[in-house]
């Protein structure tokens, strides 16, 4: 807390005044979220329902809402965690088609939620933030957004500025000589041109990461000849939640029968979702190195993949990892080692692309292969840099803060960064499971420190530089145990084999745990007046107003007890 001397207050000159009104009086405040996707769709119906004297703003740039379920629409795209397990809490979805769930459905799930709960009216579409930067003295964020259809730059404010939108988010071409000299159709899984057809071409792969292998499943059946490079193993493993799954971690399509059960039987749909969440939630032990659970996966998986691949597959020793399970993050891969296996298809691996030609890619040992097709499954910047200058307490730009090793309070605020909050940042606990629930607990983590700030007349909360580095040593002092930190080139190390690990140091659940109470005392608090206790107002609690039950603490004497977890 700053010094009341130090700001410039003189008790003498200027004496205190009693503000005249009832406790816990909001005051009015702005919003601005960046992103319409999963997280920040979250944020504005948690604002709609559960905040008063707040408006929001969301700034997309996109033409709708669905984040990277809206981008992302190359042959094949799904998700890799059980459908029942990817949706928003405050709007369940008995109905999913399959345990799976495909692009388009996901897509369809989140726009029908945004309509349905009234959401669109928060967000301005086609617009870009192309720069934020914190006026201290005012107490808020200024920001210049770009009209995309237009290019005419217009600003706003707010007294919080929450960044949605998203990590998997800045797509990337692979630096490779000479790529867009190709003179065929040159695609990007993240940039997908639907209007592009693969049926009857000869068509190559780059990338073998969950993109690239959904992209491989899906097209061989329909292209004359599929050219995959595989510059390394990965783990193919049954999928999440197997138990629920079809034999084998397969999918399969819910009965119409099953479907009419869970939207009937609401208590029984929670108790699926429940046993589903448990198994994703189970397996942090097998995450660590040199566990019998860790020994456990290794062998099932390996008499997996050998049984899909065939036993005397060549490729045996070339994709059948000798790195943890979990080292990156598994795929269920339906279907692909056994496309690996067809007549149509090239795998080629131990082998670097050097330059790509018009007609084709050159591989280190001097061979042409052409295609007709080249699709580019490389993933996104993995860095967390923002594309634009996000500017905070003293002159601090996060592009440069974040240019070589990016660090965040709990992956959700930043030094210098007051009023900041992000989703999924640095050390997010995205190394297993469903990411829904981290964003509705994110959400609501900070939605508390708003609604702290609104009515008890803080002008800034900060995270403390020491609370940060603190748990950074802590993190990179835990995270060598685990699975995560094996030798191998993986986004939770920023795409390189070894080095920091960026996740959470624990379990989801170990992190739920710890942003059920908001440890305050790791943040810098700056007030709106010269005296701290001024929200005390004129001795009256907004509990007490008009028409409000002056005995609620009678319902539930108990319920604060819940917090005191043992």
């Amino acid at each position: 807390m700053r010094d009341a001397i130090e700001g410039g207050f003189d008790p003498l000159e200027d004496p205190y005044a009693v503000l005249e009104q009832p406790m816990g009086t909001a005051r009015e405040m702005r919003i601005i979220t960046i992103g319409a996707g999963a997280s920040g769709l979250n944020v504005a119906r948690n604002v709609a329902k559960h905040m008063k004297n707040v408006s929001l703003q969301i700034y997309e740039k996109n033409h709708a809402v669905g984040g990277t379920w809206l981008e992302n629409r190359y042959p094949g795209c799904a998700c890799d965690i059980p459908s029942h397990n990817y949706q928003y809490s405050w709007e369940p979805n008995p109905h999913w088609t399959s345990y799976y769930s495909p692009q388009p459905e996901i897509l369809d799930y989140f726009q029908r939620a945004a309509e349905k709960h009234g959401l669109l009216k928060y967000v301005q579409f086609r617009t870009k933030v192309v720069n934020a930067r914190w006026d201290e003295d005012a107490g808020v964020w200024r920001f210049k957004i770009e009209r995309l259809d237009t290019g005419e730059v217009f600003e706003d404010y707010g007294h919080f500025f929450i960044n949605a939108s998203g990590y998997l988010n800045n797509w990337k071409w692979p630096q490779i000589e000479g790529l867009h000299t190709f003179a065929g159709d040159l695609l990007h899984s993240a940039s997908w041109k639907p209007e592009k057809t693969l049926e009857g071409k000869s068509v190559a792969v780059i990338g073998y990461g969950s993109s690239g292998i959904q992209v491989v499943t899906a097209i061989q059946p329909v292209v004359k000849s599929l050219t995959t490079f595989i510059r390394g193993p990965t783990w193919i493993t049954s999928g999440f939640g197997s138990k629920y799954a079809a034999p084998g971690g397969l999918n399969f399509d819910f009965p119409t029968d099953q479907k009419e059960a869970f939207a009937s039987k609401p208590e029984e749909y929670l108790s699926y979702r429940k046993g589903v969440e448990h198994e994703l939630s189970s397996r942090f032990k097998m995450l660590h190195q040199g566990t019998p659970e860790q020994a456990a996966a290794v062998k099932f998986s390996t008499e997996d993949m050998t049984r899909r691949l065939g036993k005397d597959s060549p490729l045996l020793d070339v994709i059948i990892p000798n790195f943890a399970v979990g080292c990156r993050r598994p795929s269920p891969g339906n279907g692909y080692l056994e496309a690996l296996s067809q007549p149509n298809v090239n795998v080629i691996t131990g082998k670097e692309i050097v330059r790509v030609e018009p007609k084709g890619l050159v591989t280190e040992t001097g061979e042409l292969i052409e295609v007709d097709t080249i699709i580019c499954a490389t993933g996104f910047d993995l860095s967390y840099k923002p594309r634009f200058p996000i500017v905070g307490r003293n002159g601090t730009n996060l592009q440069e803060v974040w240019k070589d090793r990016p660090t965040a309070y709990l992956s959700l605020a930043v030094a210098d960064m007051p009023n900041y909050s992000v989703f999924l940042g640095p050390n997010a606990p995205v190394g297993h499971g469903s990411a829904i629930p981290i964003i509705e607990h994110l959400t609501k983590y900070m939605l508390k420190m708003i609604h702290k700030t609104q009515t008890q007349r803080y002008k800034s909360f900060t995270p403390r530089p020491d609370a940060i580095s603190e748990f950074l040593e802590h993190a990179d002092t835990f995270l060598p145990r685990m699975a995560w930190a094996s030798k191998c080139r993986s986004w939770f190390k920023n795409g390189q084999e070894t080095g920091p690990v960026g996740l959470y140091p624990g379990s989801r659940l170990h992190w739920f745990h710890l942003l059920k109470e908001v440890r305050y005392e790791d943040w810098e608090w700056d007030t709106c007046d010269k005296n701290r206790w001024a929200f005390l107002g004129n001795g009256f609690s907004i509990m007490e107003g008009e028409g409000r039950d002056l005995t609620w603490y009678f319902d539930a004497p108990e319920k604060e007890y819940d917090d005191l977890v043992y």
